[in-house]
């Protein structure tokens, strides 16, 4: 994981606002799974474990850094447990939670959904 500095710096372009709720986001994830790869992109941030895998079978989650909000993606969000549906999308697997406001955010709701994306293993699929 990197450096506090390195991530703020890093990310130095991003309005305020976003920032910090890009910065809360990983913090969870930090908390959650301090051994986890991070990779920064321009527009976000890759979390996976590497020691099973790549960003997609080990993944964690992404930050994706839009012009009004933050998403917080997961590859295989569509098999997490999400009681109060707040994962959206269309893809096959591919779900995300969108934060426009950090007052408002549910970020125990969202601890819960990292937690159980570090949990979960796309390996035990049953293929039919």
């Amino acid at each position: 994981m990197l450096s506090s500095r390195e991530f703020l710096e890093h990310f130095s372009h991003v309005p305020g606002h976003l920032l910090d709720i890009a910065s809360e986001v990983r913090n969870l994830v930090v908390q959650i799974a301090p051994q986890a790869t991070e990779v920064l992109r321009h527009n976000g941030a890759v979390y996976f474990e590497a020691a099973r895998g790549g960003p997609v079978k080990a993944g964690i989650c992404q930050i994706r850094i839009l012009p009004d909000h933050i998403q917080v993606a997961f590859a295989h969000g569509a098999f997490l447990p999400d009681p109060k549906r707040l994962l959206v999308g269309t893809q096959l697997a591919m779900r995300h939670l969108p934060i426009y406001d950090y007052d408002h955010a549910p970020w125990d709701d969202l601890q819960s959904l990292i937690e159980a994306s570090h949990r979960f293993d796309p390996c035990s699929l049953v293929r039919g």
